[in-house]
C-alpha cells in the first residue's frame, strides 16, 4: 500500500505526516542476531515508511492515554530530541504528531561527518539520525542522577533504532566520537545537547 505523505504548514514550518509504523515479519531474536556495524552504504534514500518505522522504534507514541512512548523513560519525563538528516535537509521528529518538522533546508549529511571527526561514511548513508537531550526535563526531577538516566535513556532508543533497521533490511552504525560544540551549531541546538549519531542506510 502506498503511504500518503501529508505536509501542512504550522507557524510557517513545514510539517510532514508520517505514514503509520508497519510492522515486519522477523522477529527480535533474529534481529539481535543479524546487527552489525556497518560503515559503508549505498548511494540510496530511504522510502518514508522505513524512516517512519526508525523514528517511532526511538521516541514513537505506543499508548494514547498516558503517551508512553517506546523506550522506557524515568518518571516520563522524556528528555530526548531525535533529528533526522536526509538529502533534502534537516527534520525534527515530533512524537505526538507522528511527523517531522523541517528546521533547515539543506543537505548537512557532510557538515555532520565532519563534525565527527571526519567519518567520511557518515555522509554516505540515506539518512542520518542524532539523538539529542534536554537534560533539564530530567534534572528538574531526579537532580544530578538524572544526567545518568538520561544516558540510559539515550541507550535504549539507540538500540531500537538499530535492531529496527536490520528489520528493515537495513544498515547502522553507532557514533559517538563527535565534536559536541560544532554538532550543536550545525543543528541549531539551544537546550539540547547532542549525544549520539546513527547513520542509517543499505548496506554495500
Amino acid at each position: 500500500m502506498l503511504a500518503i505523505v501529508l505536509c501542512v504548514i504550522v507557524g510557517g514550518s513545514d510539517m510532514i505526516k508520517l505514514p503509520d509504523p508497519v510492522f515486519t515479519d522477523r522477529s527480535i531474536e533474529e534481529c539481535i542476531e543479524l546487527r552489525r556495524s556497518v560503515r559503508s552504504y549505498k548511494d540510496k534514500a530511504l522510502a518514508l515508511q522505513q524512516i517512519s518505522n526508525i523514528l517511532w522504534s526511538a521516541q514513537g507514541i505506543t499508548e494514547d492515554r498516558y503517551g508512553f512512548r517506546s523506550v522506557p523513560s524515568a518518571g516520563a519525563t522524556y528528555p530526548l530530541v531525535v533529528y533526522i538528516a536526509k538529502k533534502d535537509g534537516l527534520f525534527r521528529y515530533i512524537p505526538e504528531s507522528h511527523g517531522l518538522k523541517h528546521e533547515i533546508n539543506k543537505d548537512i549529511r557532510k557538515d555532520i561527518a565532519n563534525a565527527a571527526l571526519g567519518q567520511s561514511f557518515i555522509d554516505d548513508a540515506g539518512a542520518v539520525i542524532v539523538i539529542a537531550a534536554i537534560y533539564e526535563r530530567t534534572t528538574q526531577r531526579y537532580g544530578e542522577r538524572g544526567v545518568r538516566y538520561v544516558h540510559i535513556e539515550a541507550g535504549h532508543c539507540a538500540q531500537n533504532m538499530h535492531l529496527e533497521a536490520v528489520a528493515l533490511g537495513l544498515g547502522s552504525v553507532p557514533i559517538g566520537a563527535f565534536n559536541d560544540e560544532k554538532l550543536s551549531k550545525i543543528l541549531k541546538l539551544e537546550r539540547e545537547k547532542p549525544l549520539y549519531i546513527i547513520p542509517v542506510g543499505y548496506p554495500r
